[in-house]
């Protein structure tokens, strides 16, 4: 069976065939998947082909069965024993029986009281489900035997966690097909390595190991697009089917931005579907505004004849949204991966103004394309994030200062009295020194730039901080902040737009990266007026 239009399998084809041969042939008693990037993807792949071998019509095969647990949730040698039988029974415990757990007509045995009581249950849950497939006792033949015959396959997630909550459950599992003399095969789905959680002095068997590889990037966003909900609704909304074009290219940027931090797919998608909505809203409100006009130029009846469509976004359209939403993926990706806060309340607190489009008009800026008009206001620098616009002045002080002048410029603080250069005599008649500013930008490390930036983040950004009061030692606020993933991904934004010029090679590994300043004076007083910043006093050679 072709499983490659399946999402489910995208990037799992071999673990699909390498699991789906050994269930339904001559399966090993413990298997061990190791899946370092993604092991809850790992366990939904398992649980589709055990349900996909069970729901086969009967054959040659044994009749197969099968529970799916999870170690965190069976913190307990009770729950774990409970959890195992009613699933392999399809069990639900209810309100009007009690909330009892599987048990035979007429049988009140208990089955969780101890390991032995488990083996035990075990046992009739074999003999119960080869009882239910033969139809015996409802006046239908006998089947063969090997039709009877039944396979158990209890699949445990997050297996890693069993050694913390039931260790001394860990070697009775791994050998449980041979004290139960059943044909039963335990799997372990796990993303740590097995010899970290194995049991000492080899009482455990040794598992048939399959490694998971992680999925590329393509793979993921294959996966995230597949997953686009088609909406019926036939009125404008973020899911309609005309903005697939547009969803396949924001997982494309997603992807970029999010690859080099994670590859689990459920994170990714995650983070896609508490972006989107906001990433889709200047095209809606676009698209209303015109319908709106259409609606007022036109005749009632013509406008009941002639429907208004939602197109997709031509291409100038997806650069700028493109621009205009990269930082907000960056800060979605320092958030929501990490769980930090709620992706709803995250969607609701990062809504984009409306018409957004309308009050960003023209074109992509472009490499070097900043420029300065009558007013002083540079072009495209207004959509930057603050965090870039403190990046750029950091650059342009670390390009035109020297390096022996950063020393006051970090020393400023210290006291009350601000520290003041000494006043310059005249020696000789030589020629006059050309200021920095005017000969061009000279090369900068990286770690000069980030201190720079710390010192500007310190003295001009206080107040425009949320409150933090687990941060009670001075300087340790702004030290997370220029440490922050979003720092170093503004960096190479910034790079990548021109902006900043990288000087060192980039397969380099000696020393650090260096940088040059890529805007003019005149743009970067512009950006320090916006947030407030004495450029002259940080300067070697005032204007």
């Amino acid at each position: 069976m072709d499983h490659s239009s399946d999402p489910l399998y995208l990037g799992y084809e071999q673990l699909h065939a390498e699991v789906s041969t050994l269930v339904a042939s001559y399966p090993p008693p413990f298997l061990y998947i190791n899946d370092t990037t993604s092991p809850r993807v790992s366990g939904a792949v398992i649980g589709s082909i055990l349900e996909e071998i069970q729901n086969k019509q009967p054959g040659p095969s044994k009749r197969v069965h099968f529970a799916r647990i999870n170690a965190i949730a069976c913190f307990s040698a009770r729950l774990l024993y409970d959890s195992i039988l009613n699933s392999l029974t399809r069990w639900e415990p209810s309100w009007n029986d009690g909330c009892a757990n599987w048990h035979l007509e007429d049988d009140e045995q208990r089955w969780n009281e101890n390991f032995d009581g488990f083996i035990h249950g075990l046992r009739a849950v074999s003999t119960y489900l080869r009882r239910k497939s033969t139809g015996k006792g409802k006046g239908k033949e006998k089947m063969s035997v090997d039709d009877e015959d039944v396979r158990l396959v209890i699949v445990v997630e997050r297996a890693e966690r069993l050694r913390e909550t039931l260790p001394e459950l860990m070697v009775p599992l791994t050998r449980l097909a041979e004290l139960t003399q059943l044909d039963l095969t335990m799997i372990f789905i796990s993303s740590v390595r097995w010899e970290d959680i194995r049991p000492p002095l080899g009482a455990s068997p040794d598992p048939y190991f399959i490694d998971v590889p992680p999925p590329t990037k393509e793979i993921i966003a294959q996966r995230v697009t597949s997953k686009f909900p088609l909406s019926n609704d036939p009125s404008p909304g973020p899911y309609h089917a005309s903005l697939r074009g547009l969803y396949t290219h924001f997982v494309s940027v997603l992807c970029d931005v999010c690859y080099p931090f994670t590859h689990d797919p459920q994170e990714i998608e995650y983070i896609a579907a508490a972006r989107w909505p906001g990433f889709v809203q200047p095209v809606l409100d676009q698209h209303q505004r015109a319908t709106e006009a259409d609606m007022d130029l036109d005749t009632a009846e013509e406008d009941e004849s002639r429907p208004k469509q939602l197109a997709p976004p031509s291409e100038d359209v997806r650069m700028r949204l493109s621009r205009l939403f990269n930082a907000s993926l960056n800060t979605a990706l320092e958030d929501l991966y990490p769980r930090l806060t709620n992706a709803a309340d995250w969607a609701e607190t990062h809504k984009p103004e409306p018409d957004l489009l309308a009050k960003h008009p023209g074109h992509v800026v472009k490499a070097g394309e900043a420029k300065v008009n009558a007013k002083g206001d540079s072009d495209g620098m207004e959509a930057l994030p603050r965090m870039s616009k403190f990046i750029l002045i950091a650059a342009f002080l670390a390009s035109t200062n020297p390096h022996s002048s950063d020393l006051r410029m970090f020393g400023r603080g210290l006291d009350e009295k601000k520290r003041k250069r000494r006043a310059r005599k005249a020696v000789g008649s030589g020629p006059a020194k050309i200021p920095q500013r005017l000969v061009g930008p000279v090369a900068f490390p990286l770690d000069r730039l980030l201190a720079i930036l710390g010192a500007l983040l310190e003295e001009n950004d206080v107040e425009a901080r949320l409150p933090a009061p687990e941060y009670t030692i001075p300087g340790e606020y702004t030290d997370m902040e220029t440490s922050r993933v979003g720092v170093y991904t503004a960096i190479m934004d910034l790079t990548s737009m021109r902006l900043l010029h990288r000087t060192s090679a980039i397969d380099r590994i000696d020393g650090p990266p260096t940088f040059k300043c890529g805007i003019s004076y005149d743009v970067t007083m512009t950006l320090a007026r916006e947030l407030g910043i004495p450029l002259n006093d940080l300067m070697w050679d005032p204007v």
